[in-house]
């Protein structure tokens, strides 16, 4: 038939030459494309292992060969889906990677087809493929009587309708026909001698046998007796294996045993670890027990015990607990004891500080009194220094009682606070006294009283403070350093540097004071690690204090619940200890104002110096914050001064009968320029006083215009001239850079002016001899050389003798007297202009 033909011709050129053999095939086409026609086709291969494939061949579009398009390993096959087991169908999928549906030409083909694939997965695959809506009758009729041997054997041969000689088989027909001439001729006759060789052969056969037959039967007995030999070995194995099953038996009960042994003794050796862990790291020494219930708090070693008992009692109760630890009694038992001996070592060490800061307060009071005539602050290094010994165990106490040790934290502040307002209160009193003098006078005039020679209690008698003037003022305004204070006269270098010495070592006192403070409140309190988000240590309170002041803390910051960071711990409790500095701070500078306006100059040059130092040191210190804020007040109290000195200027009035001279505010400017120069020689920075400076000097200028304008008695431009030359002198004496503009200024003013008051003022005394002289500039002006100028009409020598005759020794000497008068009337003996 044509697919006999078909099948022949795949054998032949595409699975001969692969060494594959051909035994099931298919015509089919994809669903739905029935124009492609393809075959289908189960090879296996002749060498072993077998690989069992399907194969899908194509017919070439050129020529009538055939081609291989795609292969599949049988074992890469799930399922065969047949679609319908009752009715014939020739559709059927192949599930691979993927499902692929086919078409057969017949239902024959598809069946026969599928009948090979189960064939090949029972002997190839152990029925690893599923088949789905295949008739149980098809599969049945594959293997007649269900053994494996027979599809393995006769079926698979039946497939296979054609088998190839082998080249041996070859080779022995070839020499078998060659000893026979007629064996391709005559093959009846070569069939028939091949026949009768054979029966020779049968008989010889048969005779060989029955001439063995002797053998054979001595074979046969030989035989039964191995048979017996046989059985009587297989009873000796039987007894063997009984015996040996009862061995069996005897080690299966050995090994029983010995698996329970190593089961208890792998348990006894976790149940050990978890004994040791609990003792090594749950178990307090008795020595420490002791030390934490009844240790000395007060000696060195007693302290140490202490703290290695706190540390040992914080590791047992930290340490990380296993799964079911919880539940064990003792465990529990443990915690207890534990946290009753960090309670009752926590009530213990919380009195004893509280009386330690009691007693060392006591002792520091006791020393105050020889402070009070010296302006010193007492040292606190004695009290820092044994409170450091306590270090460790407030980072303890910190660490398991927050409570205590905030309330701790609170009684040193409230305590210190009240120590330190008292200190500081008394080394103010002594710093006032100093600067205004314990003399009668002085007292009077600046409020002082008491035996003592301390200030009034109440900072508020600042205010109170009238200065009263001396019987030396002048009439008038007096100078610029009156101020409305004291007189010029009261005043001296001495005097200033003294107060600039007493302002300096207040600053120095109070700077290592602070310091020293926030760096024992850092190490003691353990605050100075890193920010963290903790409860507020020292709340401030609003009560009053001895001086009558308030907490200077806001509103809102005595109600915040937490701080952002332990630096915020560490300046709140500042402001709370320190929080009279300030304010002492302030009144001393308003003293210091009130005794001498210029000391807001010294004033400010030394804040700046300290300001600037803090900051250097740490930007965010409370000392920085303190002294930033005081600074604000000096450069508030400086800029009083300057707009004090303006003001001054501005309400300056002038003798209408006497001369007007150098003003009373521009040798005030002098002064005040001299001594500032002083002061700010080596200050770091001079913004303030630059500002200061250009302030006054337009104020100087503006107030000279307006007095010689309103002078009645002397010239306008004799005012103007004598006061712009004294302003010129002293800046160019001075040397004061940001004044350069104003400098060049006063020199152009005092040259104008000088010139105007020549030509204005003093007037022409030889009248006919100017204007001859004044006609010779003219021509020479018009171009007319100088040599040239004796030989017009009105100016040869002739014209010169009679304007000189005019004016004979008497009358020049007359009206120079005369000029002289007149220019000495106008100018005053300070400035030294009149020269003869």
């Amino acid at each position: 038939s044509t697919m006999t033909a078909i099948k022949h011709a795949l054998q032949r050129d595409i699975f001969t030459p692969n060494d594959e053999r051909l035994l099931g095939i298919v015509n089919v086409c994809k669903a739905g494309k029935k124009k492609k026609n393809c075959f289908l086709c189960a090879t296996v291969t002749t060498e072993r292992p077998v690989q069992v494939k399907v194969v899908k061949v194509k017919k070439s579009d050129k020529g009538d060969f055939y081609k291989r398009q795609q292969t599949w390993e049988l074992r890469d096959l799930t399922e065969v889906d047949a679609k319908d087991a009752s009715k014939e169908n020739p559709e059927f999928d192949l599930h691979f990677e993927k499902v692929y549906r086919w078409v057969a030409s017949s239902t024959a083909e598809k069946n026969s087809f599928i009948s090979c694939i189960w064939k090949l997965n029972q002997r190839y695959l152990r029925k690893k493929v599923e088949f789905v809506n295949v008739s149980s009758q098809l599969l049945e009729e594959s293997v007649p009587s269900g053994e494996s041997q027979s599809v393995a054997g006769g079926d698979e041969d039946a497939l296979d309708d054609y088998q190839e000689l082998s080249t041996r088989e070859e080779q022995d027909i070839e020499s078998m026909m060659e000893m026979c001439e007629y064996a391709i001729s005559n093959a009846e006759a070569f069939a028939e001698k091949l026949s009768s060789e054979l029966q020779v052969l049968d008989g010889a056969n048969i005779q060989s046998i029955m001439a063995s037959e002797k053998q054979v039967n001595i074979l046969m007995q030989l035989l039964d007796e191995a048979l017996g030999e046989v059985d009587t070995i297989e009873g000796k194995l039987s007894s063997y294996e009984e015996m040996l099953q009862s061995v069996k038996d005897q080690m299966d009960q050995i090994s029983q045993s010995n698996r329970l042994i190593q089961i208890s003794s792998t348990n006894n050796g976790k149940l050990l670890d978890e004994i040791q862990f609990l003792v090594n790291y749950m178990d307090l020494s008795k020595g420490h027990i002791r030390a934490l219930q009844e240790g000395d708090l007060t000696s060195p070693k007693g302290i140490e015990a202490c703290i290695n008992a706190s540390e040992a009692l914080l590791q047992c109760m930290n340490v990380a607990l296993r799964p079911g630890h919880d539940k064990l009694m003792a465990v529990t038992q443990q915690q207890l004891l534990f946290a009753e001996l960090r309670d009752t070592f926590a009530r213990r060490l919380t009195n004893h500080l509280n009386n330690v800061f009691v007693h060392q307060g006591h002792d520091q009071s006791s020393t105050l009194s020889q402070h009070t005539t010296e302006l010193t602050l007492p040292k606190h290094s004695p009290l820092h220094r044994d409170l450091l010994r306590y270090a460790k165990l407030m980072e303890w106490l910190k660490n398991t009682h927050r409570e205590k040790y905030e309330g701790l934290s609170r009684t040193y502040v409230d305590y210190m606070s009240r120590l330190y307002e008292r200190e500081i209160k008394d080394f103010f009193e002594v710093a006032k006294i100093k600067m205004a003098g314990t003399t009668k006078e002085a007292k009077g005039k600046f409020g002082l009283h008491g035996s003592s020679g301390k200030l009034t209690g109440s900072t508020s008698s600042l205010n109170k403070l009238t200065v009263q003037g001396s019987n030396s003022r002048r009439s008038q305004s007096s100078s610029l350093l009156d101020m409305g204070n004291m007189s010029a006269s009261d005043l001296d270098v001495a005097d200033r540097t003294k107060f600039d010495k007493i302002f300096e070592q207040v600053l120095s006192e109070l700077e290592p004071l602070c310091l020293a403070e926030q760096d024992f409140i850092s190490k003691f309190f353990k605050l100075q690690q890193h920010p963290t988000v903790t409860p507020p240590l020292a709340q401030p309170e609003t009560e009053e204090s001895d001086g009558g002041m308030l907490s200077r803390m806001p509103p809102q910051a005595e109600h915040r619940h937490s701080l952002s960071s332990e630096k915020d711990m560490v300046r709140l409790m500042m402001n709370k200890i320190f929080q009279s500095i300030e304010t002492e701070l302030n009144s001393l500078i308003a003293l210091g104002d009130k005794i001498d306006s210029f000391n807001s100059l010294y004033m400010l040059v030394k804040m700046s110096h300290h300001v600037w130092t803090a900051e250097n040191v740490d930007p965010a210190s409370y000392l920085s914050t303190t002294l930033g804020n005081v600074l604000v007040t000096v450069k508030r109290n400086f800029d009083k001064c300057i707009s004090g000195q303006i003001r001054q200027m501005e309400e300056v009035k002038i003798s209408k009968k006497s001369k007007v001279g150098i003003l009373l505010f521009v040798t005030g400017f002098e002064e005040f320029a001299e001594l500032a120069e002083t002061i700010f020689r080596n200050a770091e920075r001079r913004g303030d006083l630059d500002k200061a400076y250009v302030k006054l000097i337009r104020a100087v200028f503006m107030n000279v215009e307006k007095v010689a304008n309103e002078s009645q008695k002397t010239p306008r431009d004799v005012v103007m001239m004598e006061n712009f030359h004294h302003i010129f002198s002293t800046l160019s004496r001075l040397k004061i850079s940001c004044l350069d503009a104003e400098r060049r200024e006063a020199k152009h003013k005092y040259t104008d002016h000088l010139q105007s008051y020549v030509i204005n003022s003093l007037g022409q005394p030889l009248e006919k001899l100017n204007h001859f002289f004044e006609g010779v500039e003219a021509r020479v002006a018009q171009g007319v050389r100088e040599e040239e100028v004796s030989y017009q009409l009105a100016f040869n020598k002739q014209e010169l003798r009679k304007v000189i005759k005019e004016y004979p020794g008497k009358e020049v000497k007359k009206g120079l007297d005369n000029l002289y008068k007149k220019v000495d009337k106008h100018l005053c003996e300070e400035e030294s202009l009149l020269q003869v």
